[in-house]
């Protein structure tokens, strides 16, 4: 004899309920996208590094009545040992660390000045007035992420 009072919930019943909570998961992962808020966390801190190490560079000249870091020069350079080294110029008494971009040095800021290092930003300044552009040529997303004071 078969018992017809059993309790509980079919095959088909599970089935359909794990379909439509696969469902939503795909529209939920295809609505928040891990990538693109990854990427735009680090153009979040791109565009923080740059203002950092541009006010950094406008308190050095503030200090030294309007004279740039003689690494800052009219070409773009990237900001590094072996290009614009300003690290000796701005760290500690300007700024605590040389932040890096976030995908450069696993975005370890730079604190020691006699090592190798390199940013992955640009430095330049302009010939007919002195206004400084920091850059992140990195920049995700086709983002253009420049700042110039």
């Amino acid at each position: 004899m078969l018992n017809k009072n059993k309790k509980g919930f079919t095959l088909i019943e599970l089935l359909v309920v794990i379909g439509i909570l696969s469902v939503l998961l795909v529209i939920t992962l295809v609505a928040i996208n891990p990538a693109r808020q990854f990427s735009l966390a680090n153009n979040t801190k791109r565009r923080s590094d740059i203002n950092s190490i541009l006010n950094a560079v406008h308190q050095y000249a503030a200090d030294t009545k309007g004279v740039l870091p003689t690494a800052i020069t009219t070409t773009v350079q990237a900001v590094s040992n072996t290009a614009a080294n300003v690290c000796a110029s701005l760290v500690s008494n300007y700024l605590a660390a040389l932040p890096s971009d976030p995908l450069t040095n696993a975005g370890a800021s730079v604190t020691d000045c006699a090592a190798a290092y390199s940013t992955g930003y640009t430095i330049v300044k302009s010939a007919t007035n002195n206004r400084v552009t920091v850059a992140a040529p990195d920049a995700e997303l086709s983002e253009v992420i420049s700042v110039t004071r």
